[in-house]
């Protein structure tokens, strides 16, 4: 491709009233550099380790009860199980089954603050239809358990159930066979982009203070007698190490909790089992239905979600056992989906369907049962050392319940008093003004000169900081066009991607700030140059850096099709894992034979 201008980036933000600490809003690389300086020379109250949503909700919780907070991630934020999900800021209906009445109740009103208050740009109402299938008992079964469903959470910016014909159900879902249903039940509940929330969460955390800072992977702890005070860190990009001293360290690492607590030589409290959870994406067109859909399946819930111009189909639930990092799908993951969805549909989906395929592992609480579908979503936290505490389990709806309890444990190894929480009345950041903004649509699409369209587009992205990404095009008008093989996204996202949401790499951009590796059938191989080249200014790559990059990232994404053709676990892992880590320096796993293991003095 022809050669593009380059794009430098300030990021250096204007002192502002609404910002604590605004050098630190933007996740950039002035950011990343004063980060690691001050990991050598700061004193903090709490170091988080691991950066999904439980870690970046920890951090916030933290960094706004006035604590001093460094958050470490070895990869990137919601490189793992929180960037995989089924896309659902939800109650967790399924559940009402398994008598966790707590857990649904919680989840509701995690959820309606997370539409009203918290992230209504981000967390969004979506309309379900549960197809009914027996007569007689059915119906009054569910009704029942929508009732408690509409009623737990207390008040609620949803509809309520609505009860439905089969040829209701079938205007509301024409896609499905009239032989695949007897009636139905419309309900609502939420969809989120988790990669993006978990990011605004993270950096919303960096907007009071809190130290962030990603590919810094932690392989050893500091103590001082019996007690952890601090972790030793190694830069995944470069291999240097500093060590972090803090009077607690908090273990948010999900499915890495074991490897964690074995590297700090403590048994723990409690063990966390991996389940993978596989989803399918298809175009939109390919599923007649104006709602979502959720199907009972023999072990659990079969959910079909719309997403932009696809759906999401998942998802799976079998136990796991190889790489963590990279769970791989196998052509039976995705056969299952296919049958159990073509069971009900008018026109069947085949594997030419399928624009992209996600695996994430679910960090489920050992213990309670051998099937991994039944294990409990409730969450743990226990302080397993003095100075250390991990938090595990749980599911995304509830990172916010899960963060306060990890910061109240931890509050015993802090000597000053720890105020109490009080994220429920803390947006984040593109929230405040998001509803207006939406009502001026017409006039931003006016302002900038794009399609209304795409204004809907970002501040369903970006909310109150559209102004934000879209000077970042100040004078380049050509940022405002889209990228050439992923029309969805403008260029502009890109850059900001690099310059201010933390991202370093190809994979960070194409798979989590933006979703492209899963919405085209190219999984974003086709704009890797295009994308490379206008990050690289920012980044600093020089030529050598771009050409690592994409193909380093085409290389992920031939190895994940190509082990989705494989049978079983072992073999689709093999293929996986072959493909080679945009992060040069990152140990996997971590040595934990003590060597990193220091004494301080």
């Amino acid at each position: 491709m022809p050669e593009q201008d380059h794009y430098v980036v300030d990021t250096r933000l204007e002192e502002s009233s609404m910002t604590k600490k605004p050098e630190f809003q933007f996740l950039g690389p002035e950011q990343r550099a004063t980060a690691w300086e001050r990991f050598g020379k700061d004193h903090f109250d709490v170091v988080v380790i691991g950066g999904g949503v439980v870690g970046a909700g920890i951090a916030l919780d933290a960094a706004t009860r006035g604590l001093k907070v460094a958050l470490v991630e070895a990869r990137d934020l919601a490189s793992g199980t929180s960037s995989r999900s089924s896309k659902m800021f939800h109650g967790g209906l399924r559940y009402l089954e398994q008598l966790e009445f707590g857990l649904v109740r919680e989840a509701l009103r995690e959820r309606e603050l997370a539409l009203s208050v918290l992230a209504p740009h981000l967390v969004k109402p979506l309309r379900f239809l549960y197809p009914l299938t027996h007569r007689a008992w059915e119906r009054p079964y569910v009704a029942a358990g929508l009732v408690l469903y509409d009623t737990m959470g207390g008040a609620k910016s949803v509809p309520g159930q609505r009860h439905l014909t089969r040829m209701g159900a079938l205007r509301l879902a024409p896609g499905l066979k009239r032989s695949a249903l007897i009636g139905g039940v419309s309900y609502y509940d939420t969809v989120v982009d988790d990669a993006r929330h978990t990011m605004t969460v993270a950096r919303t955390a960096a907007h009071y203070g809190a130290v962030i800072r990603t590919s810094t992977q932690v392989v050893g702890f500091l103590r001082e007698a019996d007690r952890v005070v601090g972790v030793r860190v190694r830069d995944s990009e470069d291999g240097r190490t500093a060590e972090i001293r803090a009077h607690v360290v908090i273990n948010s690492t999900g499915v890495w909790t074991d490897e964690v607590q074995a590297l700090a030589h403590n048994r723990g409290r409690f063990h966390v089992r991996a389940s993978k959870g596989v989803h399918i994406v298809v175009p939109r067109d390919r599923i007649v239905s104006d709602a979502a859909i959720i199907l009972r399946t023999p072990t659990s819930v079969l959910f079909v979600i719309p997403w932009g111009t696809h759906w999401i189909i998942g998802t799976t639930d079998t136990d796991w056992n190889l790489d963590l990092a990279h769970p791989a799908a196998t052509k039976a993951d995705i056969d299952y989906l296919l049958d159990r969805v073509n069971d009900v549909l008018v026109t069947p989906l085949t594997h030419a369907d399928i624009d992209g395929v996600y695996a994430g592992l679910r960090p489920l609480l050992a213990g309670e049962s051998d099937e991994t579908s039944k294990l409990s979503r409730e969450h743990a936290v226990a302080r397993v050392a003095p100075g250390l505490v991990s938090i595990a389990g749980g599911k995304y709806t509830t990172y916010r319940v899960m963060a306060y309890d990890a910061v109240d444990e931890a509050a015993q190894d802090i000597p000053a008093r720890v105020s109490p929480s009080i994220t429920e009345k803390v947006p984040l950041l593109g929230a405040d003004g998001y509803f207006a903004l939406v009502n001026q649509t017409v006039q931003l699409a006016d302002e900038y000169g794009v399609h209304p369209y795409r204004i809907k587009h970002l501040l369903d992205r970006y909310g109150s900081l559209i102004d934000e990404v879209m000077a970042t095009a100040e004078g380049k008008p050509e940022l405002l066009q889209p990228i050439t093989a992923a029309p969805s996204y403008l260029r502009v996202e890109a850059v900001y991607a690099a310059a201010a949401e933390g991202a370093l790499h190809l994979d960070d951009i194409l798979a989590r700030r933006t979703r492209i590796s899963i919405e085209y059938p190219d999984r974003g191989a086709d704009c890797a140059e295009e994308v490379a080249r206008l990050v690289a200014p920012t980044l600093g790559w020089d030529e050598a850096e771009i050409d690592r990059e994409i193909r380093t990232y085409r290389a992920r994404v031939e190895a994940e099709i190509r082990s989705q053709t494989q049978p079983d676990d072992d073999s689709a892992d093999a293929l996986r894992i072959a493909a080679p880590e945009p992060r040069p320096e990152i140990l996997e796993p971590v040595p934990a034979d003590g060597v990193t293991d220091k004494q301080v003095p």
